[in-house]
C-alpha cells in the first residue's frame, strides 16, 4: 500500500492550482519552501494521483485496483518512462469514506501537482471528486464499470456501461430462462440507475421486471427477500450487488434450496474473487458479461496474468474492476506520447482523436463523443469454480441514449444522463 501521509496546511489547501505553480516558478522563500520542493521533484518525475478504497468495506476491490495501477505504472517506467521521465504514484486511502475522497481530491489538485488523477469506485465517490478535478483543470479517469451516462469533457471512463453489459446479458437470460425478471441492487446511484436500465432493456426485448429491491452497502441478511422472490416467481434474477456483505446472498440462496431453480445473473459477481473464495455449489451457474475475465485465453492476457502473479502469487482473481485501472493508465500514456506533452488540453485532444490500445482483453478504443471505451464483451457462466466463456461480442459501443452526449459538438456539457423508460 502506497499511502501519502504528509499534512496539508489550511493555506496550501486554499491555493488554486495556478497560484501554486506561480509560487514554484517564483521560488518564494520560507513560506513557499514546501511548494518549491514539490515543484523541483515534479520536474524530475511525472506524478500520477490515485484515491482508492484500501481499507473499509470496499478494501478487497481497492487493493486489487491499486495493485494493477502500480503494475501499469511500473511497466511504463521499466520501458523508459514517458517523455523521458519516470512516473511516480501519489496514492491515498479513502477508507470507503466520501469525506476522505473529497479531502484527498483537494490534496491532489492543489498541492501534490499530479498530472492526472485515477480515482473512485462507487458512483457516489466519483460524484464527490469529479467536480473538484474539473474546477482544478486536473484530468480525471474513472476506472470502474458503472451505470453509464456521465458526460464531462474533463473525465474519461474505462469501465463497462449498461449498453455493453446489460444489453448483451439480459437477452441471453431471457431466451434461456424466461422473461420475468427480479432485480436486487445496491441502494445508491449504481444500483438505482442499473435497475432503470434493466427495465428499459426488458421493455425492448419483451421482458418484464416483476420486482425490485435495494440494499444498503452493509446488508447481509436476505431471508425476507428470498421469500419475496419465491412469491413473485421470476424466471431469473439480476444482481447488482456491491461489497462483501452482499456476497452473503449466494450462500443464503443455496441454503434455502433455490440453487438452480431460478436463473442468476449479475453485474458484479466475480469482481471480488467470489468464484475462487466461495464453495462451488454456491457459485455454480451464475451468468455474467464483462469486458475482461481472467479466463480469456490469449497471449496478451497470459502475459498480463504472469506479470501480476509474479508480484502477487496469492492474488486469487483479478477481474474487470481491477483491469480498468490498466486501461486508464495505458490510454493516458498513449495520449501523452501522441501529444508530446502532459498538458491537459493537448492530452484531451489526443484522447479524442480515435485513440486505441492493445490490452489483455483485446483492442480498446476511446469514443471521442462520450469519453467512454469501445471494447470486446465476454458472456460467461460460472462452472466448477471458474468462468466458462460462452460468447464474445466484438467492439461494443458504450451507452449513449438518443445520442445525448457529444462532447465534440457540445464540450461544455457536464451532467449524467439517465435512462428514459
Amino acid at each position: 500500500m502506497n499511502m501519502l501521509t504528509a499534512s496539508l496546511s489550511v493555506t496550501a489547501q486554499a491555493r488554486s492550482r495556478r497560484q501554486f505553480l506561480a509560487a514554484c516558478s517564483a521560488g518564494l522563500a520560507a513560506s513557499s519552501f514546501a511548494a518549491g520542493s514539490a515543484c523541483a521533484q515534479s520536474s524530475q518525475k511525472l506524478r500520477i494521483g490515485a484515491i482508492l478504497d484500501l481499507s473499509g468495506p470496499l478494501q478487497p476491490f481497492g487493493t486489487q485496483k491499486h495493485r494493477v495501477l502500480k503494475l501499469a505504472i511500473d511497466e511504463i517506467n521499466t520501458g523508459g518512462g514517458l517523455l523521458g521521465k519516470q512516473l511516480e504514484l501519489v496514492s491515498y486511502d479513502a477508507q470507503t469514506n466520501n469525506q476522505l475522497f473529497a479531502q484527498y481530491a483537494q490534496q491532489l489538485a492543489l498541492k501534490d501537482q499530479v498530472v492526472v488523477a485515477h480515482a473512485g469506485l462507487q458512483s457516489s465517490s466519483r460524484e464527490v471528486i469529479r467536480p473538484v478535478f474539473k474546477r482544478a483543470n486536473l484530468l480525471y479517469f474513472y476506472n470502474t464499470p458503472y451505470e453509464g451516462g456521465v458526460c464531462d469533457r474533463n473525465a474519461f471512463m474505462t469501465g463497462a456501461t449498461p449498453e455493453q453489459l446489460l444489453k448483451n446479458l439480459l437477452p441471453y437470460m431471457a431466451e434461456r430462462y424466461g422473461k420475468r425478471i427480479y432485480v436486487m441492487a445496491a441502494d445508491f446511484n449504481f444500483g438505482q440507475l442499473s435497475e432503470k436500465w434493466t427495465r428499459r432493456i426488458a421493455n425492448e426485448i419483451g421482458a418484464q421486471v416483476v420486482g425490485s429491491e435495494f440494499f444498503a452497502l452493509d446488508a447481509n441478511q436476505f431471508g425476507p427477500s428470498i421469500s419475496k422472490i419465491q412469491a413473485a416467481k421470476p424466471d431469473f434474477i439480476v444482481n447488482t450487488f456491491v461489497g462483501p456483505g452482499h456476497a452473503a446472498f449466494y450462500g443464503q440462496w443455496a441454503a434455502a434450496g433455490m440453487q438452480g431453480k431460478i436463473g442468476l445473473c449479475s453485474q458484479t459477481f466475480g469482481e471480488g474473487g467470489e468464484t475462487v473464495r466461495m464453495p462451488r455449489e454456491i457459485t455454480e451457474g451464475v451468468v455474467v458479461c464483462y469486458n475482461y475475465l481472467d479466463e480469456i485465453d490469449t497471449p496478451a492476457n497470459k502475459a498480463f496474468l504472469a506479470a501480476f502473479k509474479s508480484r502477487h502469487p496469492d492474488y486469487g482473481y483479478i477481474g474487470d474492476l481491477a483491469v480498468s485501472e490498466l486501461l486508464g493508465i495505458r490510454l493516458w500514456a498513449e495520449a501523452v506520447r501522441k501529444a508530446g506533452s502532459t498538458d491537459r488540453e493537448a492530452v484531451i485532444k489526443a484522447l479524442e482523436s480515435g485513440l486505441s490500445i492493445d490490452s489483455p482483453m483485446g483492442k480498446v478504443a476511446l469514443d471521442p463523443k462520450t469519453h467512454h471505451c469501445v471494447f470486446n464483451m465476454y458472456l460467461a457462466q460460472c462452472k466448477a469454480g471458474r468462468f466458462e466463456i460462452i460468447k464474445r461480442f466484438d467492439q461494443v459501443a458504450p451507452t449513449n441514449q438518443d445520442d445525448a452526449c457529444d462532447l465534440l459538438k457540445r464540450p461544455a456539457t457536464n451532467q449524467q444522463f439517465e435512462p428514459k423508460i
